[in-house]
């Protein structure tokens, strides 16, 4: 079954024309089964880039997905055109009446700031209470999962001395989870952050288990079992350039910025990366939509009761 997104949409085209199953709005009206309902809360800057990468993910899995678009009320976006985020977006204080079958929260460029700092923080805190009533399921990612950490459990977040960046291993810590259904002993994850999550702070906390977690790069996948909601830390969802983006800008704009770790051939930026992570983030995104599928209630209404 397809991801159903408007046709207008610049994912439906991106999509389409890499093989993705997408159906058009009206074709999915007329198909007698409910859709998941997944929200997607987009807190990046690039916005378009972040729509494609994660509808690829989740319009990957035989189930008909209804992908919704959030933006926090309040903020107003300096890089998105306000065309398309007045076309596609909703702000919250809109949707926090609907239940959700599954909600991403995506990261943010803010990992200087304290979470208090953050403008919208007191309404994305908001929006983290709703996702217990109204959402089956929560997927927080980079900054936004260490933003649920830090709410709920009041788990911070530590600035590195040199950014985090470049693709690195991670070891399967956890076989058994349905999560890491299909997963190998180890995999290769994209990470680009400037903080980091302890281990043992995240250990101390009984309803939190970590199913992936590198010696270089620390924690990054933890299953909450508390609140049905998944955290992790890095960026399975980048596409095979999106770390070449964030060197060259930086280059370009004099910000002293280490070459991304294991990313290049031979570690020389002059050579195309590889990717070498894609099956994986596959196999995540698709365990996590299988098991909302198998546990979410029929009826939407039920979610939360």
């Amino acid at each position: 079954m397809p991801i159903t997104l408007p046709e207008n949409l610049p994912a439906f085209d991106v999509l389409t024309r890499e093989g993705v199953n997408v159906m058009s709005e009206t074709r999915a009206a007329r198909q007698d089964i409910r859709p998941l309902h997944i929200g997607l809360l987009n807190l990046m800057p690039k916005k378009i880039q972040t729509e494609n990468q994660f509808a690829r993910l989740i319009g990957a899995t035989p189930l008909q997905i209804e992908l919704s678009l959030i933006r926090m009320s309040e903020h107003e976006t300096k890089t998105a055109a306000a065309e398309h985020m007045e076309e596609f977006y909703r702000p919250f204080q809109e949707v926090k009446g609907e239940k959700f079958d599954g909600l991403i929260i995506t990261g943010a460029p803010i990992e200087h700031l304290s979470f208090e700092e953050v403008t919208y923080w007191d309404e994305l805190k908001e929006v983290m209470e709703w996702t217990q009533t109204n959402v089956h399921s929560t997927f927080g990612v980079c900054w936004g999962g260490m933003a649920m950490l830090y709410h709920y459990y009041g788990v911070q977040k530590h600035m590195l001395p040199h950014k985090a960046f470049g693709c690195f291993r991670h070891q399967n810590m956890a076989p058994s989870s349905p999560y890491l259904r299909g997963f190998s002993d180890d995999c290769v994850i994209p990470v680009s952050r400037w903080t980091a999550m302890r281990q043992h702070e995240i250990d101390a906390i009984p309803a939190l288990i970590t199913l992936l977690g590198s010696d270089e790069a620390g924690p990054c996948l933890v299953e909450d079992t508390e609140r049905r909601s998944l955290y992790i830390f890095n960026h399975f969802e980048y596409d095979s350039g999106t770390l070449k983006e964030e060197y060259d800008r930086d280059i370009a704009n004099g910000t002293p910025i280490n070459v991304p770790q294991n990313y290049y051939p031979d570690d020389d930026p002059d050579m195309t990366p590889m990717n070498r992570w894609r099956s994986h983030a596959h196999l995540l995104y698709g365990n996590w939509i299988n098991e909302i599928y198998q546990s979410t209630p029929f009826d939407l209404h039920e979610i939360g009761r």
